[in-house]
């Protein structure tokens, strides 16, 4: 399979998602990375974030922790990308890659907050993107489009958004718990635009009668 195969595939079993800007760019990297690691399970894969995260959190307070947020995330695209290339697309993976993901994103945002962000803010930005993400997998349990549209903060985009807080700690800035305010500020902002962008574009389906 080559990498428009892949993308035609991957559109495919996400809703028809349109791949462009940062969606392409990280497909890319994904797929140059997934073809070396066929031999691998990919559940084995998806564990493996649980993992990074709790090393993440352990090493929260310092620039390790880049790394283990970094990872998660390269984890998140790898795992799909290698069951897709190697044929083990399944709704056990499907299901395990979903819980993981929530768990994941639940460590990212308590690391927020340990290094200076306000838990309410960073709580409203968290529980806004587990509803978009649930209203998808409600929306996909129905029979309907599982991604419908790609919004303005998908997961690398929240990763981003924290990686912008460990940079602060990790170079000693001294407004470091200002500059987590902001990004959990920004977070919330565009997550809240996000979770009204994709119940917009799913609205007609969802007002649909479920069968």
């Amino acid at each position: 399979m080559n990498r428009e195969e892949f993308f035609d595939n991957w559109s495919e079993l996400h809703g028809g998602a349109s791949i462009k800007g940062i969606v392409k760019w990280w497909l890319s990297i994904s797929f140059a990375i997934s073809r070396r690691l066929l031999w691998i399970s990919p559940s084995l894969i998806t564990t493996s974030a649980l993992i990074f995260a709790g090393l993440y959190l352990y090493w929260i307070s310092t620039p390790i922790a880049i790394v283990f947020l970094v990872l998660t995330l390269l984890v998140d695209g790898i795992d799909g990308t290698v069951a897709l290339l190697s044929g083990k697309v399944s709704k056990n993976g499907a299901v395990l890659d979903a819980v993981i993901d929530r768990l994941v994103e639940a460590a990212w945002a308590y690391g927020l907050i340990l290094i200076g962000a306000p838990w309410e803010i960073v709580m409203f930005a968290w529980l806004a993107a587990f509803v978009q993400e649930y209203m998808r997998a409600r929306a996909a349990g129905l029979g309907q489009s599982e991604v419908g549209v790609v919004t303005i903060c998908e997961r690398p985009v929240r990763a981003t958004l924290i990686f912008i807080g460990l940079v602060a700690v990790a170079v000693g800035i001294s407004d470091q718990e200002v500059i987590a305010k902001v990004c959990a500020s920004i977070w919330s902002a565009m997550q809240v635009i996000a979770l009204v962008t994709l119940f917009l574009s799913m609205r007609s389906r969802l007002q649909q009668p479920q069968r």
